[in-house]
């Protein structure tokens, strides 16, 4: 699993009948800050993510890759290699809170 932040949606009027109605969102994966380990930073990639958790714009969450993407009852049958499973609350490294959704942390 990977911590990553919603960035956007996508809009595809055309695709493989398998994924219509499924909510499609970017997503940049983040990393623990290797310098100061107190923040999240960016990892400078993007993806596609099927979303099957309800996630908005703005809002860190897990996402899963490769075949593991597809072992969630939503996506068992469908063609992604990304999947966003939990929108994250808090992040806590070495006793201290890297992220707070409710703003109380840093890294957003």
């Amino acid at each position: 699993m990977l911590i990553a932040k919603v960035t956007g949606s996508i809009v595809s009027t055309e695709k493989v009948g398998s994924i219509v109605g499924h909510k499609l969102l970017m997503v940049e994966p983040f990393r623990l800050d290797p310098k100061t380990r107190g923040s999240l930073t960016t990892t400078g990639r993007s993806m596609v993510a099927v979303d099957t958790v309800g996630a908005g714009e703005g809002e860190f969450v897990l996402i899963t890759q490769g075949s593991s993407a597809r072992l969630t009852p939503t996506t068992k049958s469908l063609p992604v290699d990304t999947v966003i499973i939990g929108i994250i609350d808090t992040v806590h490294v070495d006793h201290a809170c890297v992220y707070d959704k409710g703003g109380l942390g840093i890294g957003d």
